[in-house]
């Protein structure tokens, strides 16, 4: 008999239909040991000695494990081909040889890139041992992570109240996202003008030119800054005759783009699909342990934690096989695309990029055994992978130049028509085939000028991340590995240092603070390059360039005596630190230009930087109690709320009554005279339970009359126009009848936001401006695409059904964070753990570890009863 270990129960279940009956497989269900949560799990004092702890819930697993192993001649560790799944591997090794029960047996180690028959046979017969350097770089991944983590955040929750924690990794994103929030702060708008003219031919023919030259300068973006600027320019154009002067063509090709790694993958399913960095993720890890098809689970595409960027020979020729039977030859370039040029900064997997295992199963084709994102996610992988191996696409591009009868003044017009399809057959480029432009045909000769288009124009910030830019931001420093990424998205929002809004992240007060704390006393450790570098120090210890111990002396030797310094601090001195360091970033200047800290209420106070457990950071003055004024930390939230510190006429409503914009403590809403019911008094029949008798009570209805409308989260103040108020005070307002069950959807703004509901089924709007435009047909898809049951904003993660009672494992949104619920339990969720990325096999673990915490608790109450 032989024994194989995976990861999941799921490919267990495949792999060992693929194997036969010599073979047992049986999952680890991820991780069996971890460093406990306590200070000590790392001795930096001992060699950097690690303590690992085996959970009461793996125990189970370990046993069954254990028990096949005592039977089995061989051990054949199968789990995932990374650096996590080898340090799996290596934990399963060393507990099984702790129990001595591999002195005699043959230990292997496999992968598998994909969960195929071929691939899995082709694994068990190229065994390898486990890779030792592989399993340091992961320890010394591990122990950097413990060690930031158990000496930040105390010191965060002493000097900052309220706040979790602070992560090596996620600490240098949320810098990314508050650098970006102050630029934008800091922003000011420029403004610029562009000139395009009309012209017209003999033959009525009309073209759209932009000046590239006028007066022998080039036009550039700033050349004209003003309305007398552009009317200058105006009055030259006018007065000078134009021919078309030349008209030129030429072939332009556009090649395709290579196959996805784990991070672009995130990145277009973003874009194109609107999917998280996580909900991509969990797509892909289902399609890669294998759909149900036909009675048989197969994988569908390659491992997806990659970061290489090649195809295997096999799966080029089958492609090349494959596009010359459904596109033709002409499809087919005359040598295979190679893409290992264009790897990532800091590459790690020696794997194939993200593909289909067998690129027979069109999406189509396997359309019917798939959910609609799954659908969605496998065309996407599908499409990008084929196009790779197709032909570019090639465009005609023409440019005609007018000049001016003294050639001073130059104008030009492009434009593009497809000459040839190439990779676009199978993966449409819609942004750029948007661009393109026809030009009508004309010759040279004189043109008319028909009109003198200006615009005018103002430089705008840059734009706040989305996931897709962060992951493309993160990869680009070399910050963090691609598989993490989604684990560091869920983090910062989970912890409530950054929310989402219309998709874009906005730094909280909390992060703001936390990000200028970290930056003004752990400047060393959110460093870009330092990060970076110690990045590519991890990996230089798989190529066995480094040492594992030596790179985490370098790093403990400095990192330990920062930390010592700032636990000397008080917190009033860290406070007045991020005063200066925050500077005009929540406090205004004076017309001199320096920072000024005096207290408008009370004029002798000086505005501070305070903090509280619940609220979190905002600016007080240092007069309290005497003058209790507060504000936000940011300015423009200080600006919005002192903006309505009066109520603010918007207009009529329907009804004829005044509309006012207010803020409230819950933020600001709408508030309007609903019309007036005549008052009566009614009698209501009220059931006492002492005297089982009933007694007729006079009650008054209430006489307030108003109606208060809240404004979502998102929609900026300045756009509450009369037209949106109204709207927004319409609401619940039906869309129309769902031709799928012939009821109506309902749209509605509640406590989390829009969001539509049709019968059972409710879907959230997540770009909240949409609540103004959004059509029957829109609604129609959401819903189509949203499961049954009601939307609980409480619930981040539905786990599906626990193994033994089949009841609901769900991850729940909590007062105090993240945690697990199954029946009347709740479980915490470790804050190292990104509660989107959790499975069930984890939230079995952390159950059985407060199934185990609460009867060590039952058993110390009845002894201190006794």
């Amino acid at each position: 008999m032989n024994l194989v270990v995976v990861e999941s129960p799921a490919k267990a279940k495949t792999i060992n239909k693929y194997l036969g009956d010599d073979y047992i497989v049986l999952a680890s269900y991820g991780h069996i040991r971890d460093l406990p949560s306590k200070n000590g799990s790392v001795d930096p004092e001992n060699n950097f000695k690690m303590e690992w702890e085996v959970d009461s819930f793996s125990k189970k697993y370990l046993k069954e494990i254990t028990d096949a192993a005592k039977i089995s001649s061989k051990i054949i560790l199968a789990t995932d081909p990374d650096r996590e799944g080898e340090a799996i591997a290596w934990h399963v090794k060393e507990y099984l040889n702790e129990k001595k029960l591999i002195k005699d047996k043959h230990v292997e180690r496999v992968v598998f890139n994909e969960i195929t028959k071929k691939a899995v046979i082709h694994g068990i017969e190229n065994p390898r041992q486990i890779e030792p350097l592989l399993v340091e770089a992961y320890m010394a991944r591990r122990a950097l992570d413990y060690l930031v983590g158990f000496n930040i955040s105390p010191i965060l929750w002493t000097k900052l109240p309220g706040s979790k924690s602070a992560g090596r990794v996620q600490s240098v994103a949320l810098k990314l996202i508050t650098e970006r929030e102050h630029e934008i702060e800091l922003f000011n708008p420029e403004e610029f003008w562009t000139l395009s003219v009309q012209f017209n031919d003999n033959y009525k023919n009309s073209i759209l030119a932009s000046i590239t030259q006028l007066n022998d300068k080039k036009i550039e973006k700033f050349s004209f800054k003003n309305k007398a600027e552009i009317d200058k320019a105006i009055e030259e154009v006018k007065s000078r005759k134009f021919n078309i002067n030349d008209i030129s063509s030429k072939v332009v090709n556009r090649n395709p783009l290579g196959p996805f790694t784990t991070s672009t993958l995130q990145q277009v399913s973003s874009g194109r699909l609107g999917f998280g960095a996580s909900r991509t993720m969990q797509i892909a890890q289902k399609l890669y342990q294998g759909i149900e098809i036909d009675g048989e689970t197969i994988g569908l595409i390659t491992y997806m934690r990659t970061d290489g960027t090649n195809l295997s020979t096999d799966a080029i020729d089958t492609f090349r096989k494959y596009i010359k039977s459904e596109f033709g030859e002409d499809y087919v370039p005359d040598n295979a695309a190679s893409y290992s040029g264009k790897k990532a900064k800091n590459a790690q997997e020696a794997h194939e990029a993200i593909r289909p295992t067998d690129i027979i199963r069109a999406p189509d084709t396997v359309k019917k055994y798939l959910s609609p994102d799954q659908h969605k996610l496998y065309d996407l992988i599908w499409s990008r992978a084929l196009s790779s191996q197709m032909k570019p696409a090639q465009f005609d591009r023409n440019t005609i130049t007018i000049n001016s009868d003294d050639n001073r003044t130059i104008c030009k017009a492009s434009g593009s028509v497809i000459k040839f399809d190439g990779f676009l057959k199978v993966m449409k480029d819609n942004k750029k085939d948007d661009d393109e432009d026809i030009l009508p045909k004309m010759n040279k000769g004189p043109v008319n000028i028909e009109a003198l288009l200006d615009e005018q124009h103002f430089t705008q910030p840059p734009p706040r991340y989305s996931e897709a830019s962060l992951v493309k931001k993160l990869e680009e420093l070399g910050i963090g590995r691609p598989s993490t990424y989604a684990s560091i998205i869920s983090v910062i929002s989970t912890r409530g240092y950054a929310e989402a809004i219309n998709k874009r992240f906005h730094p909280t007060d909390r992060g703001k603070l936390i990000s200028a704390f970290l930056e003004k006393l752990f400047s060393k450790y959110v460093d870009y390059n330092f990060t970076a570098s110690l990045e590519n120090q991890l990996d230089d210890i798989t190529t066995g360039k480094e040492g594992w111990i030596k790179v985490l002396e370098l790093f403990w030797k400095d990192f330990n005596k920062n930390v010592s310094d700032v636990k000397e601090k008080r917190t009033r001195e860290v406070l007045d630190l991020l005063n200066d360091s925050l500077g005009s970033l929540i406090f205004e200047r004076d017309k001199d230009g320096n920072i000024n800290r005096q207290c408008k209420l009370c004029d002798s106070g000086s505005l501070s930087l305070k903090n509280s457990f619940r609220g979190g950071a905002f600016v007080g003055c240092s007069n309290y109690p005497d003058c209790k004024f507060t504000r936000p930390l940011s300015k423009a939230k200080a600006a919005a709320q002192s903006q309505l510190a009066e109520p603010k006429l918007i207009g009529k409503h329907e009804n004829g009554n005044d509309m006012y914009l207010k803020n409230g403590r819950f933020g600001p809403y709408l508030q309007y005279e609903k019309i007036e019911e005549i008052k009566k008094e009614e009698e209501v029949i009220v059931e006492t339970k002492k005297k089982k008798k009933t007694k007729k009570k006079k009650v008054k209805k209430e006489d307030n009359n108003l109606r208060n409308v809240s404004i979502p989260k998102g929609i900026t103040l300045d756009s509450v126009d009369l037209d949106r108020a109204k709207f927004l005070c319409s609401l619940p307002k039906s869309l129309g009848i769902n031709p799928e069950n012939q009821k109506e959807i309902i749209l509605n703004s509640g406590r989390f936001g829009p969001y539509l509901k049709c019968e059972n089924k409710s879907a959230r709007i997540e770009n909240v401006e949409e609540i103004f435009s959004i059509g029957l047909n829109r609604a129609i898809t959401l819903i189509a695409e949203a499961k049954p049951g009601r939307m609980s904003a409480s619930i981040i993660k539905d786990l599906g059904e626990h193994p033994e009672d089949k009841k609901p494992v769900r991850v729940m949104k909590g007062q105090y964070g993240p945690y697990i619920k199954y029946k009347s339990l709740n479980a915490t969720i470790p804050e190292e753990k990104d509660p989107l990325e959790l499975n069930m096999e984890e939230a079995l673990i952390l159950i059985e570890k407060r199934k185990k915490y609460d009867k060590t608790e039952k058993k110390i109450t009845k002894k201190k009863e006794k």
